[in-house]
């Protein structure tokens, strides 16, 4: 999916631009949203139980906020050092593109959340991922989003150990690369069954 945004550009050039680290969480402005500069952020809410639900990923160009959701807890944990800028929500012009772009995604991350194998939930996601924000490299397509174990078990309902034992599983099969800081480089000809 290809980023709505880019003619954000005259608009953000008035705000300026705050730095989050990793890790940390950007502010709820009620009137306002957050244009995504550079990194990456997953949107998210607890149930009862304390159960993460994974709500969407986010990139550069992208918009969130608490506006764009009903849901109380709404978190925006930035999974990498982010650097994002403040829209006002009366000078946001496209919020009818924005509101369809996360209606499209939680969509996608509903159909793979509803595949009954962890295998095919994980693998769809890193399909999912690779497309939405990899980039092209020798072997497949690079995920340089820093995504820890934990965080693909909580989008996917799963358990971090369950996660673990199947990254392995793939790339002793050779579907995948694990390189450091969590890093992961998908070969994309080497899926096509999972796919089927």
């Amino acid at each position: 999916m290809v980023s709505l945004y880019t003619s954000l550009s005259s608009l953000s050039s008035n705000n300026t631009k705050q730095v989050f680290a990793r890790r940390s969480f950007l502010p709820e402005h009620h009137n306002d949203l957050w244009k995504i500069e550079t990194g990456f952020v997953r949107t998210f809410t607890y149930l009862e139980d304390g159960t993460t639900v994974a709500l969407g990923l986010w990139g550069p160009g992208d918009v969130v906020g608490k506006r764009l959701s009903k849901l109380e807890p709404y978190q925006m944990e930035c999974l990498t050092k982010v650097e994002a800028t403040v829209l006002p929500l009366e000078e946001w012009t496209e919020l009818t593109e924005t509101l369809l772009a996360h209606i499209q995604q939680a969509q996608e991350l509903m159909i793979i959340r509803s595949h009954k194998k962890v295998d095919t939930m994980l693998i769809k996601l890193l399909a999912w991922l690779s497309k939405k924000f990899g980039s092209e490299v020798e072997k497949g397509r690079l995920i340089d989003m820093r995504l820890t174990h934990e965080d693909l078990a909580e989008m996917l309902g799963s358990t971090r150990v369950t996660i673990t034992r199947v990254l392995g599983q793939f790339e002793q099969e050779g579907l995948i690369d694990r390189l450091s800081l969590h890093r992961i480089v998908l070969k994309e000809e080497e899926i096509w069954y999972y796919e089927i």
